[in-house]
């Protein structure tokens, strides 16, 4: 089981041997390292923890510092589970603290998961939230063009939970499946996955192989 932190750089599009092209988003692979592996014995689960970016000295707490035992002063620190129904098979992970990994793991063909924080896109309407169609535009509707219309009725007396009204929109976690890898830079640290991926440019997303 392959699995990596990455960040986003944005999208852009390659050719393939038959002149078909495919856009792409780039993903750029900084370093990885294993800073702990937690056992069942020890923590009640299995899991690999790794660690990636940099991070100002001064921002990083005592507690923290001791954790990463001088293997680097990192930005981001994320768990992949191992066994279970959720996690990685116990069989397929053999990762000892300070291993580094790479975009070498992975190979052009292999299929990924990709998992980020979406956009955040503030307080929007229904329409562009949820896809309601609107109100008419004529006979007699007076700026409700885009407006939800109904949102109750006699009984229950209130507003049911679950209705679909207008609201906070994005900044949410986002699992993209199915997602394929069509060129592997390791000179420069980059993978280019086909398709998009959640997020904004300079996101940080987790990508496991399915």
């Amino acid at each position: 089981m392959k699995f990596i932190l990455g960040k986003k750089l944005g999208m852009t599009q390659v050719f393939e041997e038959d002149g078909k092209v495919v856009p792409v988003t780039v993903v750029e692979i900084e370093s990885n390292v294993v800073t702990q592996v937690r056992t069942k014995d020890k923590d009640g689960y299995e899991a690999v923890q790794v660690g990636t970016g940099t991070k100002k000295i001064k921002n990083i707490n005592k507690p923290q510092r001791g954790h990463f035992r001088n293997l680097g002063n990192f930005q981001h620190l994320k768990e992949f589970r191992i066994g279970g129904k959720v996690g990685l098979p116990a069989e397929a992970v053999s990762a000892k603290v300070g291993d580094k990994l790479d975009v070498s793991i992975f190979a052009i063909g292999d299929k990924v998961k990709i998992t980020g924080m979406s956009k955040g896109k503030g307080f929007q309407g229904v329409m562009k939230r949820h896809g309601f169609s609107g109100m008419p535009h004529s006979h007699g509707h007076h700026h409700v063009a885009r407006h939800g219309g109904s949102i109750g009725q006699r009984f229950p007396q209130h507003t049911l939970k679950g209705m679909r009204m207008a609201g906070r929109m994005g900044s949410d976690k986002v699992t993209t499946r199915g997602l394929q890898i069509v060129r592997v830079d390791a000179k420069n640290g980059l993978l280019a996955v086909k398709g998009a991926v959640p997020g904004n440019r300079g996101q940080l997303l987790i990508i496991q192989s399915q």
